[in-house]
């Protein structure tokens, strides 16, 4: 495949540009408008808290556990994963591979329905 464009982010492309030794990782490799999308891989906890946009993972690979507004669930690749603005979640006893894609949209506070 030729050099990445604007419309089009490989996880092999985004990979390359993280840097070693593995550590939290986070990259914005797409926008438009209000969207960002980007790859995002803690190690060890995931530190996040909650965000002013509307988010949505798309899981890479790995599995673990999400926890949702107090709300447990597992997860695992191909999963998707919404979270409205504002709402507290994080990754929990997630594996040491464990990387996924993250969308944040909309206007600040999310939207409604």
């Amino acid at each position: 495949m030729s050099a990445e464009q604007d419309w089009l982010v490989t996880v092999a492309g985004t990979e390359a540009l993280f840097p070693a030794p593995p550590a939290e990782q986070f990259l914005y490799r797409l926008q438009h408008g209000t969207m960002k999308a980007g790859l995002y891989a803690p190690r060890g906890t995931d530190p996040q808290g909650p965000h002013k946009r509307d988010e949505l993972y798309v899981v890479w690979r790995g599995s673990g556990t999400f926890c949702r507004d107090g709300e447990r669930k597992p997860f695992g690749p191909g999963d998707v994963i919404f979270v409205p603005a504002h709402m507290e979640h994080r990754f929990e006893d997630f594996s040491d591979d464990f990387a996924t894609w993250v969308i944040f949209w909309g206007p600040e506070g999310g939207e409604t329905s």
